[in-house]
């Protein structure tokens, strides 16, 4: 038997649109469901820090090779070997890599077709927008192998609301597309076939808009997202005010 394709994460930029450049993101290993393992998440984390100096960039997509899986979560192979240290390297790791796409100043799309278990929701809950395939399979199962959800686990109660959340962590309990949707988990639901037309309709909006109001807007909603208080609400609304007023100076 042939061994597997070495797992690689493809980037490719679409220079074409005089608009700006369109980044897409492949996890690609299909034979194990595109699970993350160190070398993965390493390569993800590097492709995804090199679009934070592009300019011109306006959107990032991020997707698993095939119609499987998005990400069928880390690689239990590898985890299992884990002790203490190597534990802490492997979460600090997934982290960083989530931490990159949380923090590229352009949305990112999460095209997700198949599973989405365990670290892939951390992962897609780490990106601005997401749509599914109807057949799609949402989770957090790592209490049913007996290690707590970590990391951007802490991304769902805004998300999907804290009762929700819980029910996810606490039972390893799984969404279907439709119950991701109910949720507020993804913000759209389509035959697989139609997930490119989705993307491709929201790549474009973001084209359309103004380059610096789209990067204004994802900052607003991290602050927004952050915001506890009205005393956080008002260190947004003054940030807010100082970077409108700066764009409006360098017209």
């Amino acid at each position: 038997m042939a061994a597997s394709p070495e797992p690689q994460i493809h980037l490719a930029i679409d220079e074409t649109d005089a608009r700006g450049l369109v980044a897409r993101i492949t996890i690609d290993h299909p034979s194990h469901l595109n699970v993350l393992n160190t070398p993965l998440i390493l390569a993800l984390t590097s492709a995804v820090n090199s679009l934070h100096a592009q300019d011109r960039l306006r959107v990032v997509i991020l997707t698993g090779a095939g119609d499987r899986a998005f990400i069928g979560g880390a690689d239990i192979r590898e985890m299992v070997g884990l002790d203490v240290a190597s534990a802490r390297a492997f979460v600090s790791r997934l982290h960083l890599a989530c931490a990159a796409l949380r923090t590229l100043p352009v949305p990112v799309i999460a095209r997700v077709s198949g599973y989405c278990l365990g670290a892939a929701l951390e992962v897609a809950a780490s990106c601005d927008l997401r749509v599914a395939a109807d057949d799609a399979m949402f989770g957090m199962p790592e209490v049913t192998v007996g290690i707590p959800s970590v990391i951007e686990a802490a991304l769902l109660p805004r998300l999907i609301g804290f009762g929700k959340a819980a029910e996810l962590v606490l039972t390893g309990a799984t969404l279907s597309a439709a119950e991701a949707l109910h949720c507020g988990l993804v913000a759209c639901v389509v035959p697989r076939t139609e997930l490119d037309r989705v993307v491709e309709r929201w790549t474009h909006a973001i084209l359309q808009a103004g380059p610096y109001a789209v990067r204004l807007q994802k900052a607003l909603l991290q602050d927004w997202a952050s915001s506890r208080s009205s005393k956080p609400l008002n260190v947004v609304l003054r940030r807010s005010v100082r970077r409108i007023a700066r764009r409006s100076h360098a017209r």
